[in-house]
């Protein structure tokens, strides 16, 4: 099939993802450029549609992806230039858009997999899409047991967080639940969490980060809800020498991860 009309319904429907209701209500959502699709199929995630326009790939290694995605039995549909460029998010896009199914999983699903000395991260109420995909991007980094999502803002599906996860939501375990269910879990299971706040007098390189723990990091603007401050088993700060008082979420979260692992290796 090769698409040339923007009025097409699949168009229409494609396009129509990019709003999170629509996703939530078709529970679909939008994998665009060659690195997410690679992984979302090294992953082995169902793609229920991929959309390709030659014209615009960025070399030789788009065309074997797409014979093994037509391997699984997946619809492949050709676009021209004008309709690709209509249904890409990108500035730049490279010649390839899939739609697959959403995949969700519960603290059940986790606590089936628990390792005997997990290494979590909770995200609480993370607004841009841009931070959650990069928390994602070092969750991947650091081998990360699993990300929770606590009381989520932004819907993991997103297109900005795969774009900006640069499809390591395929590689990292995603939960997502309220954040009082994740506490309860958290204990239940007798995993320390750590909550990062500018108002701690404890340094993050000053403690102990080999136990079972979850590093909590809350939102852009106001950091870690109540809930989570006070049900936090330590409380460390990341030290700031200059005018700002915290950093971007994303950042931070990275910092943390990367003590904890250098405090793994020992």
């Amino acid at each position: 099939m090769l698409l040339t009309s923007l009025q097409n319904p699949r168009v229409k429907d494609l396009i129509s993802l990019r709003d999170r209701r629509d996703r939530e209500e078709k529970q679909q959502f939008i994998i665009e450029g060659y690195r997410e699709i690679l992984r979302a199929t090294d992953a082995c995630w169902k793609i229920s549609t991929l959309f390709i326009c030659p014209e615009l790939f960025l070399g030789s290694n788009e065309q074997p992806l797409i014979e093994r995605i037509l391997k699984t039995g997946t619809e492949v549909i050709r676009c021209d230039i004008k309709v690709f460029k209509k249904i890409s998010y990108r500035d730049r896009p490279d010649g390839l858009v899939a739609v697959a199914p959403q995949v969700h999983y519960n603290l059940d699903d986790l606590s089936a997999k628990l390792k005997q000395n997990p290494f979590l991260i909770v995200a609480e109420s993370i607004e841009k899409p841009g931070n959650l995909g990069t928390i994602l991007r070092t969750s991947d980094a650091v081998s990360l047991d699993a990300l929770i999502v606590a009381d989520r803002c932004t819907d993991i599906y997103n297109p900005n967080v795969v774009r900006a996860s640069v499809g390591t939501l395929f590689t990292v375990p995603v939960i997502e639940a309220q954040g009082k269910e994740i506490i309860q879990w958290l204990k239940k299971n007798k995993i320390a969490i750590l909550a990062a706040t500018p108002s701690a007098t404890v340094e993050f390189t000053e403690v102990d980060m080999t136990c079972p723990i979850a590093i909590a990091v809350g939102t852009e603007q106001l950091g870690l809800s109540a809930l989570w401050m006070e049900n936090a088993d330590i409380q460390v700060k990341i030290p700031m020498q200059g005018v700002a008082d915290s950093l971007n979420v994303a950042m931070a979260t990275t910092l943390l991860l990367y003590e904890a692992i250098r405090q793994r290796k020992k």
